[in-house]
């Protein structure tokens, strides 16, 4: 199959600034997000009320949209799993995975949503029961239930699906065609040598862009949850002091991480978040309802899966402005969510993905983490719910609000070693906030330097700290709402590049299975023509052998040819004596 070695990769045709950037990608990226952040820390205030007014406008007109779409990428990452396709490799015919599956496993779900499990591990199942989405109702058992199905359709199949629709396109590009690691070159096949000139910036542009306010929000929710942890076990208080605070040292311990390269730092932090967050998972379930967890984790599948259609395409249509604000809250957040982390979170997994299969890499990137999440979110929601249904409650506020960022630790506190495993929880956050703005970080880099895998140490440490900086902005724009409505925002255009993506996806397979049939069917011709000369050449060579043979043998004389004996053939001469 035709493929491109690394030592053929495509470069840009123009130029390049200082430390290796492509600056037609750098400088506007950074100038966007700087621009963002100084605008928001000089006036809070101001951006709070912007804020405002893109989160009552602008988000609840594109619900649908996102709805629509991801279901969309859902439909396309099946049948990229499933289809005939599912054997070509992600690089040379002969390349091996350059990760262990052990490590592959650690390194995509630490960057893929390990911070926001933490966060809304408790919090979202018990904000759905506890607040229901508008027109489900139901005894508290069918509330409990509904609550973990709603909570697996926006961290499931759905989320990881995005992940799928860039990391396998950008993995097609740079692995089995040779192409810088970048955005753009995912649409080769669609916009071809366009790629090359302003479009392709604008494509790397928005991507940088959509990274940086998806780690940002990811880090903001990180920095929340941890102070709140703080406080729980009173070593700090969790004022917006403390929270900058915790992100200039975080980011500080990202910056280390990520000039160590994925050898080292982020390969060694992926590993202990999982071996922590499956510690932490272990506890809760031994710890607290052992049974009841597990029947209500196996339950809650078959829910899921009987509701998943139904699920997908709701969009509350029929509940008028409560059902889009909570619409707007939930389902729209997270779309948006996921696809301002897809461009991160999809290098990234591009990146550590050469070797494998398309179908390892679907199945790897869907359907294991799916069901890790499944647990995850059984166990720790499961364990709040079953507090608030059968023990002691105190989860829920009297309004019947739920503090996202106090939830877990409110869960932790009441059960056995509780202080303990809170200890456990904030180190677990510390570095999954430490493994996002790491790879994070990477990513950025990579793409604002031409694609290069291996960018300069400044340009990294700039993405960092850019990183913290416009996490610190949003915080002070808003919290957590202004978290949400940036993730959403930044999601819009970064969508249309995403479709561009899946058309560019399609054609490049449609190509590559066409050639292999081409391919196929030549060599099959070949071997037909090479049979049919062997046995006609065989077949001749042997009749010319005996007709040698026939010609060259010596034939018997007339003279010693026996005469006949019969009774009217004249005898032997005889003579008298």
């Amino acid at each position: 199959m035709p493929t491109a070695s690394p030592s053929r990769r495509t470069s840009l045709s123009y130029g390049r600034g200082l430390a290796g950037i492509q600056r037609r990608v750098f400088w506007p990226a950074l100038g966007i997000v700087l621009g963002v952040a100084a605008l928001a820390i000089a006036f809070p205030d101001t951006a709070e009320d912007v804020v405002g007014v893109l989160q009552e406008n602008v988000i609840g007109v594109f619900g649908w949209y996102y709805v629509l779409l991801v279901a969309g990428f859902v439909a396309f990452a099946l049948w990229l799993g499933l289809g005939r396709w599912g054997d070509l490799t992600l690089g040379t015919d002969d390349d091996r995975p350059e990760f262990g599956l052990r490590t592959w496993f650690a390194m995509l779900f630490a960057a893929g949503m390990g911070i926001g499990l933490v966060f809304y591990g408790v919090a979202e199942p018990l904000s759905h029961f506890a607040n229901p989405k508008p027109g489900v109702t139901g005894t508290q058992a069918q509330l409990a239930q509904s609550a973990l199905a709603q909570t697996y359709l926006h961290w499931g199949v759905h989320a990881w699906a995005i992940y799928v629709v860039v990391g396998l396109a950008v993995a097609w590009a740079v692995h089995r065609r040779g192409r810088p690691v970048s955005i753009r070159w995912a649409l080769e096949p669609l916009l071809g040598d366009r790629v090359r000139g302003t479009l392709g910036d604008a494509i790397d542009v928005a991507a940088v862009v959509g990274t940086m306010f998806g780690v940002a929000t990811s880090l903001g929710l990180g920095v929340l949850q941890i102070s709140a942890g703080l406080r729980h076990v009173g070593v700090a208080s969790s004022g917006r002091t403390t929270q900058v605070v915790l992100i200039v040292v975080i980011t500080a311990i990202a910056t280390w991480s990520v000039l160590s390269g994925l050898d080292r730092g982020l390969k060694w932090l992926s590993n202990i978040n999982v071996a922590l967050a499956g510690v932490l998972l272990v506890a809760v379930l031994l710890l607290g309802p052992t049974l009841f967890l597990l029947r209500d984790f196996v339950q809650s599948i078959g829910v899921y899966l009987s509701s998943v259609v139904s699920l997908t395409f709701n969009v509350s249509a029929y509940a008028g402005p409560e059902g889009e604000a909570w619409q707007a809250m939930w389902t729209t957040f997270y779309w948006g969510w996921w696809m301002s982390w897809a461009p991160f979170v999809g290098v990234f997994i591009a990146r550590i993905s050469r070797g494998r299969t398309v179908r390892e890499f679907v199945a790897g990137v869907l359907l294991v983490p799916t069901l890790v999440t499944f647990l995850w979110f059984s166990v720790l929601g499961g364990a709040a719910i079953y507090r608030e249904i059968f023990g002691t409650g105190g989860l829920v506020g009297a309004d019947g609000t739920v503090v996202a960022e106090n939830a877990l630790f409110d869960v932790l506190a009441g059960l056995p070693w509780g202080s303990v495993l809170s200890v456990l929880a904030i180190v677990l956050i510390g570095l999954f906030f430490i493994t996002s703005a790491d790879s994070g970080s990477l990513v950025v880099a990579m793409l604002s330097s031409g694609g290069n895998p291996d960018p300069s140490r400044p340009v990294r440490v700039i993405w960092a700290t850019l990183g913290g900086l416009l996490a610190i902005a949003l915080l002070l724009a808003g919290g957590l709402v202004a978290l949400q409505t940036a993730a959403i925002l930044i999601a819009l255009p970064f969508s249309l590049v995403m479709i561009g993506m899946v058309v560019s996806l399609a054609r490049a397979l449609g190509r590559e299975h066409h050639e292999l049939l081409r391919a196929q069917r030549l060599e099959a011709r070949a071997r037909l023509t090479r049979h049919v000369t062997e046995h006609v050449t065989g077949e001749v060579t042997s009749l010319l052998a005996r007709r040698s043979r026939a010609e060259t043998s010596p034939r018997p004389s007339r003279l010693l040819r026996p005469r006949s004996h019969g009774k009217d053939a004249p005898g032997p001469d005889r003579r008298d004596d």
